[in-house]
């Protein structure tokens, strides 16, 4: 009789490991949030070279890490731009309200400013235009104030 007390506890513990595994199994592994596809556009009303370009191409996991080394979530181009001449990137941002952001500026600070309308910038989340700037020392695109 002793031999069959265990086994109901083994079959027991078993059946409810599968269980739980099953249910485990079901559910989304760390529930990823939806990624949602920024476009950066930049440009230029005439010729300038080396502008720089400071973009988010991945969302910081939190404010502490992001100002902790907010260049290691802010990648930087030089570009060259001008009339035709646009520079674009693509991303995929969790939370764009928060981190999609894009800026250019002059290269140097002795650098001559651009004519009207100067740089311009475009921010696009999902394919739509959700924020636009220009000006004739450097343009910011993003949805929250920085």
């Amino acid at each position: 009789m002793l031999f069959y007390k265990p086994v109901p506890l083994v079959v027991a513990s078993a059946v409810g490991m599968f269980a739980a595994s099953a249910v485990i199994a079901g559910a989304p592994a760390g529930a990823q949030p939806a990624l949602h596809h920024v476009r950066y556009t930049v440009g230029a009303s005439q010729d300038i070279v080396n502008a720089e370009i400071y973009y988010r191409e991945v969302d910081p996991p939190n404010w502490a890490e992001y100002s902790h080394n907010p260049y290691l979530y802010s990648p930087n181009v030089e570009a060259n731009l001008g009339p035709g001449k646009a520079w674009t990137f693509d991303a995929m941002l969790a939370n764009p309200d928060q981190w999609a952001m894009v800026v250019v500026s002059l290269p140097t600070a002795t650098t001559v400013p651009l004519g009207d309308p100067g740089f311009v910038c475009e921010l696009r989340v999902d394919d739509v235009v959700v924020a636009t700037d220009s000006g004739i020392k450097g343009a910011l695109c993003s949805l929250r104030p920085w």
